[in-house]
């Protein structure tokens, strides 16, 4: 969450991806960094034990959530 808010500060377009386990940790640390209601992307915990199949599953279910944060418009 401070990297993407740190990013934004300084204009580079940032997208904070977290797990679900993390809401509030995020959503203080965005209140904490004077950006409130910062948008992120959430999705399930945990990641530790999943294969390298399933975290790319995972990407690929956050990939358009991803995009949207960055405000990349489609073709």
């Amino acid at each position: 969450m401070a990297d993407g808010i740190l990013f934004e500060e300084r204009g580079v377009p940032a997208a904070v991806v977290i797990t679900e386990a993390f809401l509030r940790t995020a959503d203080a640390m965005a209140q904490t960094r004077g950006m409130p209601g910062y948008p992120y992307a959430v999705i399930p915990h945990p990641l530790s034990s999943l294969s390298p199949e399933e975290v790319r599953a995972r990407a690929e279910q956050v990939l358009p959530e991803v995009v949207r944060l960055l405000g990349i418009q489609a073709p």
